[in-house]
């Protein structure tokens, strides 16, 4: 068994490397040619990417084997029951409780100065354990998504019409940032915990969406404290530059940080932990697949977000603000939307919460979504949604001509494609926004719009919206393939997978 984990380990470790690789190769050639920076940035680059590798590595096999297994576990308990007012209440502390402790809310939180992190962050909370009460609702009196999304989207873009200009992109920023390495996991595992008694064709499709709702909730909530508080300006978080005396500073930097970040993560684990532990001396215990695994997984997990949390937030996140001004600041300032489309590209697929929805998403649809297939369209949505972001940086282009058009694009399409690519593509838009967006793209974009006299709140400030809102419809056109190679009949040329449904291949992506 030791054998095999870390026969695993290595292929995680060897993934988060493919994965990060093209990131740091692309920010390392910019800063050795057009955007230079102090040794000392440089280097701690070099050790956060270090540490995002082997941190992304562990916590994703730390996921398999603990968060997953705990959340279908129980997901599959609570709906046993049948007692509704059971799943119901479980479902909105589990939604409270695992939001307030998402390391990348916390990021959100303290990117701006003029906001209670304690209100901002409760809020948010709120507004996912209410839509995951809905989420199960849904599951268990089967209801379709899409009839659900253009309601509280609805709601939404009406609220829109009452919030503070300053307070737009925040609000479409926090649905994108609950949807982290903690949430997603476990809350993708519940849903298929709670569809798994079911008996229906549609069961497995609606293990799916689950995040979807849980990222709408987010928007509703900040948009209404932007209009309880009636606040007219947000002030980002201003950077200290940090200065370099001796060589051991620097290393001394990554290590002082490495107990906020545990902290951080132990408070983010703990709850769960604990409540999982409860829940199932409760329930009996049986269909876990093995306390000791879990626990295993649960110390993996651990490590490894502590290590991706630190190298992001110390060796990513100030050299992203600095990139940003120095490229907005140059003769060639036009340069950052498309350096921003190349690393967004690639960017998506170093997302830890990405990794998981991948491999689900093939086993759930047994292969008709290949897990390649699923990364490229996430990578061209994600490529095409910084370009518009950034392009907003340097003209101030309100975000609600992008997010208005994008989503009722997204509604209208979930009523042509198949509901399970409906459900996985808002799923998606929640899973592409993670750590990895709020701790280099956000500050990047932070950096550029500061040097350019730009507004920050207004125009650097939607840079997760935009993320989490095109994967809704680049997954819907995946489906839009996937329709028309059924209508046609073709079948599944893989022997090995049990489904006859259509398999999607790259080649049907660059040739849509």
């Amino acid at each position: 068994m030791k054998l095999f984990r870390n026969t695993i380990l290595a292929e995680k470790i060897k993934e988060s490397l493919s994965s990060v690789l093209p990131v740091a190769a692309i920010v390392f050639l910019l800063l050795i040619t057009i955007a230079p920076v102090s040794a000392p940035i440089l280097i701690s680059f070099i050790i956060g990417t270090l540490l995002l590798v082997i941190g992304m590595g562990l916590f994703t096999l730390g996921a398999q084997m603990s968060m997953m297994p705990m959340g279908q576990y129980v997901g599959s308990k609570m709906t046993k029951t049948k007692k509704l007012w059971l799943v119901l209440l479980v479902s909105f502390f589990v939604g409270v409780m695992i939001t307030i402790s998402e390391p990348d809310l916390t990021v959100l939180s303290e990117q701006i100065s003029s906001i209670s992190p304690f209100a901002l962050i409760f809020s948010v909370a709120l507004g996912v354990g209410i839509m995951l009460v809905v989420a199960m609702l849904r599951v268990v009196l089967k209801i379709k998504l899409k009839y659900l999304l253009l309601f509280f989207y609805g709601i939404v873009f009406i609220l829109a019409f009452f919030v503070p200009s300053s307070f737009l992109a925040l609000s479409f920023d926090s649905g994108g940032v609950t949807t982290g390495p903690m949430t997603v996991p476990f809350i993708m595992a519940l849903g298929v915990g709670v569809t798994a008694i079911r008996a229906d064709k549609d069961a497995d499709n609606d293990s799916f969406g689950l995040v979807s709702l849980c990222s709408v909730g987010p928007i509703i909530a900040v948009m209404l404290l932007g209009i309880v508080n009636n606040v007219t300006e947000i002030e980002p978080t201003v950077y200290p530059t940090l200065v370099y005396t001796e060589s051991d500073d620097l290393f001394w930097m990554f290590i002082g940080q490495i107990p906020k970040y545990a902290g951080e993560v132990l408070m983010a684990i703990g709850p769960i932990v604990v409540f999982f532990l409860v829940f199932r001396a409760a329930t009996g215990g049986i269909g876990t697949g093995g306390l000791g695994k879990i626990i295993v997984g649960i110390i993996y997990t651990f490590v490894g977000l502590t290590m991706f949390l630190t190298g992001v937030n110390v060796g990513f996140l100030p050299l992203g603000h600095e990139l940003g001004e120095i490229l907005a600041a140059s003769s060639l300032k036009w340069l950052i939307i498309p350096v921003g489309m190349i690393i967004g590209y690639f960017i998506v697929t170093a997302e830890p919460a990405v990794q998981v929805l991948k491999k689900q998403v093939e086993e759930e649809t047994e292969g008709a979504i290949p897990a390649r297939a699923l990364s490229l369209t996430l990578s061209v949505g994600v490529a095409i949604s910084i370009g518009i972001a950034m392009l907003r940086v340097l003209t101030g282009v309100s975000i609600m001509y992008f997010i208005v058009p994008g989503y009722l694009i997204a509604i209208v399409l979930s009523f042509v494609v198949p509901d399970v690519f409906t459900s996985i593509a808002f799923d998606s838009g929640g899973v592409a926004s993670g750590p990895m967006t709020a701790t280099f793209l956000l500050p990047f974009a932070m950096g550029a719009c500061a040097s350019v006299g730009g507004n920050v709140a207004t125009d650097a400030f939607g840079v997760v919206a935009m993320v989490a809102m095109t994967p809704l419809i680049a997954i819907q056109v995946l489906g839009l393939i996937y329709k028309i190679k059924q209508s046609k009949g073709i079948k599944l040329a893989d022997s090995k997978n049990a489904s006859a449904e259509p398999v999607i291949t790259d080649e049907d992506i660059i040739e849509f």
